[in-house]
């Protein structure tokens, strides 16, 4: 059993953000494998469903970014997931838009889900799915550019690198991770 952690803020007002990335690619991914009904528990929206094989739990924790670790550690907790079966989506300003990166371990790069989510657990070694959303523009503030709402002309880059996540969460449960960076990075 795998958990797949999508990584967003809950709200309206964040829906159409590039911070929301993995709430995108989550919704995507459970859509695909059968998981519709969603319930809240360990303070996440939580579905079941199969992908390559594998029982999924799919999450989304309804906290802000900044504290999704309690909610990821909680729902590991309930389900007995260890960080090798921990899979987290996230939006990354250090990737070019419609590109993606996939990797274990490593550090935040400044990304507060990451870092609560390494707090809550004790370690760094779970698998990160990197959606690619680019650096504002100009001396746009990072926080301002992730928060805003994505505009038509960087629409498509946004959705092909949400699509292309989707896949690289399929084909890592599937092929492993050296395969899976061999394809997708």
């Amino acid at each position: 059993m795998y958990l797949v952690v999508g990584l967003g803020n809950p709200g309206e007002e964040y829906e159409n953000t590039r911070h929301n990335a993995g709430f995108v690619v989550l919704d995507a991914l459970a859509q695909g494998s059968g998981a519709n009904y969603w319930k809240s528990e360990c303070g996440a929206l939580t579905a079941k469903g199969v992908l390559a094989d594998q029982d999924i739990v799919f999450a989304k924790p309804q906290g802000f970014m900044n504290v999704s670790g309690g909610p990821i550690k909680q729902l590991c907790n309930a389900y007995g997931i260890e960080p090798d079966h921990l899979i987290v989506i996230h939006d990354d300003l250090d990737i070019e838009p419609a590109h993606i990166r996939v990797k274990l371990g490593g550090g935040s790069a400044g990304h507060n889900g990451l870092k609560s989510t390494t707090e809550k657990l004790g370690t760094p070694d779970y698998y990160r799915v990197r959606v690619g959303i680019g650096r504002p523009p100009g001396r746009m503030d990072a926080a301002d550019f992730v928060l805003a709402p994505i505009r038509k002309d960087a629409l498509d880059d946004f959705i092909e690198s949400c699509t292309q996540a989707a896949h690289a969460v399929s084909y890592l449960i599937e092929h492993g991770l050296e395969e899976t960076q061999q394809r997708f990075n």
